[in-house]
């Protein structure tokens, strides 16, 4: 499989970094989370459903901002990310067998 071009990782920080600023959500954030995020995507859309990965994001993101309160650090906030992705990750595994 081919790597995207320096110029593509550019412009998809890039983006990522406006629409985080866009959605008031740290850039930092967005990055300590993005290979976690990209990996579940990638295993939703080589597995049960293409469709569903990008929605899939959207549920664990969904989900986490329904369980956090305002102030919660950004350090639990990618914890929490990464819980859901960890579940999501085992439902996964369960579906595919």
């Amino acid at each position: 499989m081919a790597k995207d071009s320096p110029q593509e990782i550019a412009s998809t920080h890039e983006w990522l970094n406006q629409a985080s600023q866009t959605l008031q959500i740290s850039p930092e954030l967005t990055r300590e989370v993005l290979g976690d995020l990209l990996d579940l995507t990638k295993n939703v859309a080589h597995g049960p459903s293409r469709p569903a990965a990008p929605v899939t994001a959207f549920l664990i993101g969904l989900s986490t901002g329904q369980a956090q309160e305002a102030g919660t650090s950004e350090e639990d906030l990618a914890a929490a990310v990464r819980e859901r992705i960890a579940q999501i990750n085992a439902t996964l595994g369960e579906y595919q067998d």
